[in-house]
């Protein structure tokens, strides 16, 4: 039994070392150099993808790129739209809702800028405006005016409205990435942001109706 192990495991020294020499026969065998770069070349990109998976770019795409960036100044506003409830919101429930928006978006902004930070892609500057208020449910400027000068139950109202269209602008963004991402961390985000954006609008629409 002993010596037939011994005699594989010779057979297998065997066959590695003339693996070996093929190997350098074909990177080095030209003697020229110009064929020998290609070979070798050609050997390594197909021998290392898994050692340089880390450092790859191909893990997201200009799609996941446009969602982060977007959905920075996105969250950032409706954090700033709940932190005005506490004060001015008369309904309990309004108080509630806005206090689960900042708790689910104030860490997703921090997850964002992360990916953009590894990717060497721009983080969006506080207070820049990113347009397309339209598009993504933005509010401008004259909108979150009128919502700081209100209270009570005018507060609760507008502000009821105005999250139903910003989180409308959030969910639109998020199916965006979902169809044309490719970085899985934030397709998943994405996912989430969809199903939970989407139960609040449906709470938000209810408080509307029965206010």
């Amino acid at each position: 039994m002993t010596s037939k192990r011994s005699l594989i495991r010779r057979a297998t020294a065997v066959a590695a070392a003339a693996t070996a020499a093929l190997v350098l026969a074909a990177c080095g065998g030209n003697g020229d150099g110009s064929g020998s770069g290609a070979a070798h070349d050609e050997h390594g990109s197909s021998a290392s993808p898994s050692a340089s998976a880390p450092a790859r770019q191909g893990d997201h795409n200009a799609a996941d790129t446009v969602f982060a960036q977007g959905m920075i100044p996105h969250h950032r506003q409706a954090v700033e739209m709940a932190g005005l409830a506490a004060a001015r919101a008369e309904s309990a429930e309004v108080k509630k809702l806005a206090e689960e928006v900042k708790k689910a978006q104030d860490p997703e902004i921090t997850t964002l800028s992360g990916w953009l930070t590894s990717w060497g892609e721009k983080i969006p500057a506080a207070g820049e405006d990113h347009g397309g208020h339209d598009m993504s449910g933005m509010m401008a400027a004259e909108e979150m005016q009128q919502l700081t000068a209100a209270s009570g139950k005018a507060f609760d109202t507008a502000f009821l409205q105005m999250m139903v269209k910003h989180h409308e602008g959030a969910v639109a963004m998020a199916k965006t990435e979902q169809a044309d991402g490719a970085y899985r961390p934030a397709k998943d985000m994405a996912a989430a942001i969809i199903t939970s954006q989407s139960a609040e609008i449906a709470r938000m629409n209810t408080l509307l109706g029965t206010s």
